[in-house]
């Protein structure tokens, strides 16, 4: 059931200087999370090979506060869309890539809230978390962090290949 409160979806876009196969690399492993996202202090997987229906744990971080989140893998589309729906709010994030022209890759990061974010969940984040809008303020933050920090680290490897 959605939530009284008006669910946002955000999204932020990167142009990245490596082809879409690097930039799959990166972002189809959860692990690699805590590289980029300013909240993900771990992640671990339940099975290898990451594919759909891979399910993990992530510890997240404001500050000293440290909560657990539960995700399972929705898409897995190869060097097109990785996405998962974290099951305590509901939301599903995703990483969309597509060609570019010169060779490079278009990475759009999503918070998609179709089924509205649990109770629960804004309870907390207005509890703990400074309230929904400054939340939701350091979430477009950190997806920006997070992919600008992808993209380094896909334009590193481009290079050296």
């Amino acid at each position: 059931m959605a939530s009284a409160v008006t669910a946002q979806d955000l999204e932020a876009t990167v142009e990245v200087a490596a082809p879409p196969a690097t930039v799959w690399s990166l972002v189809a492993d959860p692990t690699r999370a805590r590289e980029w996202s300013p909240q993900v202090l771990r992640t671990f997987v339940r099975g290898r090979p990451v594919q759909q229906g891979t399910t993990f744990l992530n510890l997240n971080h404001r500050g000293p506060l440290v909560w657990p989140t539960t995700a399972k893998v929705t898409s897995f589309d190869p060097h097109v869309r990785f996405a998962f729906r974290v099951n305590e709010n509901r939301t599903t994030w995703s990483f969309t890539l597509a060609p570019t022209p010169d060779g490079g890759t278009r990475l759009t990061n999503r918070r998609e809230t179709s089924e509205g974010i649990s109770g629960v969940s804004l309870v907390m984040t207005r509890v703990a978390l400074g309230g929904v809008d400054t939340f939701t303020d350091e979430l477009r933050a950190g997806m920006a962090e997070t992919l600008d920090k992808i993209k380094a680290s896909a334009e590193a490897l481009a290079a050296a290949r």
